[in-house]
């Protein structure tokens, strides 16, 4: 990834399981192609492929440009579902090239500022999340010092076009994940350093609980196949920025069953997902101009 490209914040991966996708800042989805490099795949607004989204003004410019957080394939269609922090939920096509803006609101209220995302694989319905209802992305150290407790979690039912909201008064609600058998999602709260459970199906479904509160400063979630376990990238937040990042593999009951620490190979980075796939996990950042992938020991 060169300079101009940077914060590769998460990870897609398509059925055919060749290179991946992940969204950057200026607004574009790039896709990974083994012996070839980056390509572009896809792009949140117009302006997004033009030189006013490129390097550091694609940061200062992220309400003309966007700026992807969360994306998750629906298998199913082939469509890549993106959480734009700035600009919204949207979609793009099997194909790529301009997303379609599915929703930048509910009930008359500005999202402000997306952050994570999964489709579940048992149903396509769309889960995501905001990280905060006050505090835009660019405030987002203010709405951790401020331990803002407005984030939220949302539905979004293709079949229905509806955005439902499901989850409020979270604190840094900063990543999401269905469970393989779609019966819940879990939402991270990066600034409680706690992650909730939100159930979809079964005795409890439309209620929550707390998951774990053993995963420090958790940011995106990602479930592992169909394993029932999920890989957490974590931090440890302090006055002078974050430090000791990790890897934290969970089980489904909540419990933590590995962590990898990541400092030795990308320093006190601020690392926003830990994604497995084929035996490798593949490390985003907030900030960084790379994607990191660590070789996982059999």
């Amino acid at each position: 990834m060169t300079s101009q490209r940077t914060g590769p914040e998460g990870f897609a991966f398509d059925p055919t399981g060749k290179g991946f996708y992940t969204g950057i800042s200026g607004g574009k989805i790039l896709k990974y192609i083994p012996g070839k490099g980056y390509v572009d795949f896809g792009y949140i607004t117009e302006s997004s492929k033009s030189q006013l989204c490129d390097g550091d003004l694609g940061n200062k410019n992220m309400e003309k440009c966007g700026r992807p957080a969360g994306i998750a394939f629906n298998d199913k269609t082939g469509e890549l579902y993106v959480a734009d922090a700035p600009l919204g939920l949207h979609v793009i096509s099997r194909g790529g090239g301009l997303a379609k803006k599915i929703a930048d609101s509910v009930n008359g209220k500005p999202f402000l500022f997306l952050d994570g995302l999964d489709v579940d694989p048992t149903t396509g319905v769309v889960y995501f999340t905001s990280f905060s209802s006050i505090f835009t992305p660019g405030d987002v150290l203010k709405a951790v010092a401020s331990k803002d407790a407005t984030g939220k979690l949302f539905k979004y039912d293709p079949s229905k076009k509806v955005v439902t909201v499901l989850m409020e008064g979270l604190s840094g609600s900063a990543g999401c994940a269905v469970s393989s058998d779609g019966s819940f999602v879990l939402v991270s709260q990066f600034t409680k350093s706690n992650i909730k459970r939100y159930w979809i199906k079964g005795p409890k479904a439309g209620s929550s609980e707390d998951f774990t509160n053993s995963v420090s400063n958790p940011d995106n979630i990602k479930r592992i196949g169909s394993s029932g376990d999920f890989w957490v990238a974590s931090v440890v937040n302090t006055a002078k920025g974050p430090t000791n990042p990790s890897a934290v593999k969970v089980s489904s009951a909540g419990k933590v069953a590995q962590t990898i620490s990541l400092k030795a190979q990308f320093g006190d980075t601020l690392v926003s997902e830990v994604n497995e796939f084929n035996g490798q996990l593949h490390i985003g950042t907030l900030f960084g101009p790379f994607a990191g992938i660590l070789s996982l020991k059999k």
